[in-house]
């Protein structure tokens, strides 16, 4: 496809100190366990210009690829933005994070006991899950399909995020948590959706990852193409959505370039001038 971008300011466009990138649909095809060589093409290339990089992703940490895991290893990449930005370590060191208070998890878990929904904890190294049913096996067989079944997890570990197993429809059932007690829900499968507090986003957990390391956002790009992309597409200085990204993504951004499938961070980033 042909790019289409609004005219950037130069120094952002051309001159990034700071990219982040989104890992499904972005840098990587989980349905296919497709990572591009031209993604570490890349990371390369930027790690010869000086410009830092980083995951943002909402997976957590124990979930992410195992190609992905050895693109962070062999180019170097800096940072990691996990669980939809609760969870942030710079060159393996943790940096910020965000836990879910225990009244908060209890108080979604009663809701979601009532109506006999499924959900899950997620803890930057493990998921736990409120039971192996069908519907989650297959929620989280391409996010992480070894996954403990404990209800009570919460109260052990620290949660950064639920998971919520339901359809379009079902989802309805949330609105006493988004409307009066502070959460938000994230889609990203047909039959489940992140829940977070509403303040939670890549993009808080960006903005407070870069001012500890002195970066100004006005400096820092993103690549992304989904719903949980949108708050970082359109608070970094530059925001970049893929070809094959939803709508909302593209209109979030200021420039969207080729699809995963035709080497779009590669050629974005060539098109910009970055690389």
């Amino acid at each position: 496809m042909t790019s289409v971008y609004t005219q950037p300011d130069e120094y952002t466009m051309n001159n990034p100190e700071f990219i982040f990138f989104d890992i499904d649909d972005t840098l990587y095809r989980k349905y296919t366990d497709t990572l591009r060589p031209s993604v570490a093409q890349a990371m390369r290339a930027l790690k010869a210009k000086g410009i830092l990089t980083a995951i943002a992703t909402g997976r957590p940490e124990a979930a992410i690829p195992a190609k992905v895991k050895a693109l962070i290893q062999e180019c170097g990449i800096d940072m990691l933005v996990t669980i939809n930005g609760q969870y942030i370590s710079f060159r393996g060191e943790p940096l910020q994070s965000y836990p879910l208070d225990i009244a908060d998890i209890e108080t979604a878990i009663n809701l979601l006991e009532q109506h006999k929904i499924d959900y899950a904890f997620v803890n930057n190294q493990e998921i736990a899950v409120s039971s192996h049913s069908p519907r989650v096996v297959e929620g989280l067989s391409h996010i992480l399909p070894n996954f403990l079944t404990d209800k009570e997890y919460f109260r052990k570990q620290p949660v950064y995020q639920m998971l919520v197993f339901v359809d379009k429809e079902e989802e309805k059932i949330l609105q006493p948590l988004t409307r009066q007690h502070g959460f938000k829900s994230v889609r990203w499968h047909e039959y489940a959706v992140d829940l977070l507090r509403k303040e939670g986003s890549k993009a808080r957990g960006i903005a407070h990852a870069v001012e500890k390391l002195g970066i100004d956002m006005s400096k820092v790009m993103a690549f992304g193409d989904s719903f949980n992309d949108l708050e970082m597409l359109s608070t970094v200085g530059f925001g970049v959505a893929m070809g094959n990204g939803e709508e909302a993504a593209k209109a979030a951004a200021q420039f969207v370039c080729p699809s995963v499938d035709e080497d779009g961070v590669l050629r974005g980033l060539q098109e910009l001038g970055v690389i």
